[in-house]
Order: C-alpha cells, then structure tokens, then sequence
C-alpha cells in the first residue's frame, strides 16, 4: 500500500508520531509512508528510515484557504490510504481533495465524511499522544499492542562533524545543551536564572554549555548567557532544525523545557532533565529510558495554563539548580 500521513504541527508532537510509522512499516514492510507535514517539521521525517517522501504543507497556522488546499490536493501522487494525525477539519480536506480511498483519523473537529474510518478515543485507555497516535496503524477497534518503541531519530555522523565545523563548535569536552524556551508560555519555562547557576555548576565539572532554540528563544538564551557569565555558547537562532538535531546528539547531557526539543532529545536517547511545570509528563513524557522528569508536583499543577494563573509560577521557580543537576547525574 501507499500511505501518506498527515503530520502534526508541533515539533514534539512529530516525534511521538514516529511508533506509528514502525507500525506502518511492520504491517506492510513492502509498502510506502510519505508524509505530508509543515515545513518547519520536516526536518523531523527526514530523519526517520520508514519515510519514504515527504510533502511541504504550503499553509500556515490557522489557514483555511480551501480553494488552495483544493488545488494543491490535485498534485499530490496518488495514495491508498491517509492516516490524519491533527484532529482539525482542514487537516483532513486534502486526502479527501485528493481522492485517497481510505482516510483513518479521530473524531475531530466537523470531520464525518471528509474520513471514512473514523475512530472515537478512548481517552482513558490511551491517555498518551504516541499511543493515540500508533492505535491509528491497527484495525478499528483493535486493542493497541503495547510495549510501543519508543520513538527515534537517525544521525549522520558526517553530517554531525560539518555542523559542528560549521558553527565552530568542539565536542572535544562533555557538552551540556539546553533548550530553554517553550513557544506554548512562560509557564513552562524554568528561570533564566536557574539556567544560568546549573551553567556554573556544569561548566565548574569540566562541561561546554550550549544553549539552543530557535529565533524566538533569543531573548532568554542571551540573558542566560548574560547570568551566567559569558560561558555559554549561545546557538537560539542561529541553526536550523537539522542542525539542532545533529548537536544534540553530540551532547553528553540535555536539560529541557517540556518542548519539542526536548522530544528529540529523548528521540536521540540523550541523558536529560526534563522539567515540567504547567504541563504533564503523563500525557507528553520523554520518550528514553535515559530521560529524567523532573517536576515538584506542586498541588496546583499540571494546570496545562500557559501564563500561571496564581501569578507566581512557583512549579518552576522553586524548583532549584541542585535538584536539575542531581537528576543528571
């Protein structure tokens, strides 16, 4: 068979869909997966082995422009089936645009019709987005298959050298890299200030500091920087994605936001901190049997808000460097 999946828009969200493109490729080793993903996730599917092509999505967030997704649904290659990861109307338009035969997703939003196998979640037996999603390689109806594989990302170790060449890096040292930003709030952001005294203390045992993120994470990567003392490598903005994947896996440690680069971290089996605030490791956890949560569990939290509603977002600021460094250890 030919499958094309439509992909999820957040960077984590695309590593969790890795389990059901080994689940694809176990029921049909013969067959193809191509996915259809915006393109600031693609950099994702290129790194897993069971893609076979992928398809930029030439629409931003929130647009319907349903003209256009008719027109672009008539070039893509013909496919047998589509599996819909996204639970939106629009990400469910270009399949049936595109005539694809069997169309698999979640109720949704105003979806009947537009898929033909349409499932109800069970939320409560499949509390976790990778099992939600993996469930949609199996028969309606069918229990999921647990243990799942956790998902994961290929490297090039060649590739690896010519970023690192590129950006002037040495891995001659064990490199810690952090990702301190969180695009969905600052209530999952753990303080600069905190990053900036686990920086110290890492970098006092020997370890490079690299701070990484994207142009958005600018401002707070600086500031760590700033408090840190001028020892940390400042990256935010200055890779792509591909990149940020290839230095990573040259890290000897990780300490992440709950992000999607936290998600590819635990995709590249990187030891880390995970810290979570506002949100839950019980829906999004890191997928690695080296990652460490690292949450206090405050009675107020998972509150799933993305500013604190109480105003003094002690999940993260209470939560101190020592307890970070202990988990990484």
């Amino acid at each position: 068979m030919k499958t094309l999946v439509v992909a999820p828009s957040w960077i984590g969200d695309a590593v969790l869909s890795h389990p059901l493109l080994v689940r694809l490729k176990e029921a049909d080793p013969t067959g193809t997966i191509d996915v259809l993903a915006p393109p600031w996730v693609l950099p994702i599917y290129k790194r897993m082995p069971e893609v076979g092509a992928t398809h930029s999505l030439p629409f931003g967030h929130g647009d319907l422009r349903l003209g256009e997704r008719r027109r672009y649904a008539k070039t893509l290659p013909r496919y047998d089936r589509a599996v819909v990861l996204p639970n939106t109307l629009k990400s469910a338009l270009i399949p049936w645009h595109a005539g694809i035969p069997q169309r698999t997703g979640w109720r949704g939003e105003m979806r009947y019709g537009l898929l033909n196998d349409l499932r109800t979640l069970d939320e409560v037996a499949l509390p976790l987005i990778v099992e939600r999603y993996a469930a949609l390689a199996q028969p309606a109806g069918e229990k999921l298959r647990r243990p799942l594989p956790d998902p994961r990302l290929a490297v090039n170790p060649a590739a690896r050298a010519a970023t690192l060449e590129r950006h002037g890096l040495d891995a001659a040292r064990p490199v810690a890299a952090f990702a301190p930003g969180a695009e969905y709030g600052p209530a999952k952001r753990w303080p600069t200030r905190h990053f900036a005294q686990l920086a110290r203390d890492l970098h006092a045992r020997g370890h490079a500091v690299w701070l990484l993120g994207s142009a958005k994470d600018a401002a707070i990567t600086a500031e760590i920087r700033q408090l840190a003392g001028d020892i940390c490598v400042d990256l935010a903005g200055k890779t792509t994605l591909d990149e940020a994947i290839d230095l990573i896996s040259a890290a000897a440690c990780v300490v992440s936001n709950d992000s999607g680069l936290m998600h590819v971290a635990a995709a590249l089996d990187r030891p880390m901190a995970a810290l979570f605030g506002s949100s839950s490791p019980a829906f999004t956890p890191p997928l690695s049997a080296k990652a460490r949560v690292v949450s206090l569990r405050l009675i107020c939290s998972p509150c799933f808000a993305r500013t604190c509603p109480l105003g003094h977002t002690n999940c993260l600021e209470t939560l101190e460097p020592a307890r970070v460094l202990t988990a990484l250890t």
